[in-house]
């Protein structure tokens, strides 16, 4: 893969990290209970949002590993421990994110009954998505371990 390529899609990340984390700090002012809040109130004496918090925490580190794995191609180094170690991390990361949305999903269902299916669906639609991300890493890792075994054992017969 060029040089140029693998630039751009490391940007791209960049630039998709930057966008979800402003996402996370501006959404909370524009939800409705929120309006007539101080920004400590918002930010300070929500238990659900330091949840989601803690919770965006593996995506940022998956998001990291993906740029880590962009700078492997480009350096024609994808072949290599670090890349099964990064893809490895992508997939306990996709488990994680998976295992904060349900913990969220029981916190709103315990929370209140009231108009439930939207956030039931938002869930669904994150842990689907981090379901593929586990998936795809798992899939890449072991295709790159079999090429990591299969490269040292013909280093070894040379």
């Amino acid at each position: 893969m060029k040089k140029s390529a693998t630039t751009f899609l490391q940007v791209v990340t960049v630039l998709f990290g930057i966008g979800v984390l402003a996402l996370l700090l501006w959404e909370p002012q524009l939800e409705g209970r929120n309006a007539h809040a101080t920004l400590f109130e918002i930010y300070f004496m929500d238990p659900f949002l330091a949840f989601v918090y803690a919770g965006s925490v593996p995506f940022f580190v998956a998001l990291y590993q993906t740029f880590k794995i962009l700078g492997l191609v480009g350096k024609n180094a994808i072949i290599s421990q670090a890349a099964v170690k990064a893809l490895r991390t992508i997939r306990y990361c996709g488990i994680a994110l998976i295992g904060f949305v349900i913990a969220a999903e029981i916190m709103i269902m315990v929370s209140g009954p009231d108009e439930l299916p939207p956030p039931i669906f938002m869930g669904l639609l994150i842990c689907f998505g981090a379901t593929l991300m586990a998936t795809a890493a798992a899939t890449f890792e072991k295709i790159l371990q079999n090429a990591l075994e299969l490269k040292s054992e013909n280093d070894l017969t040379v």
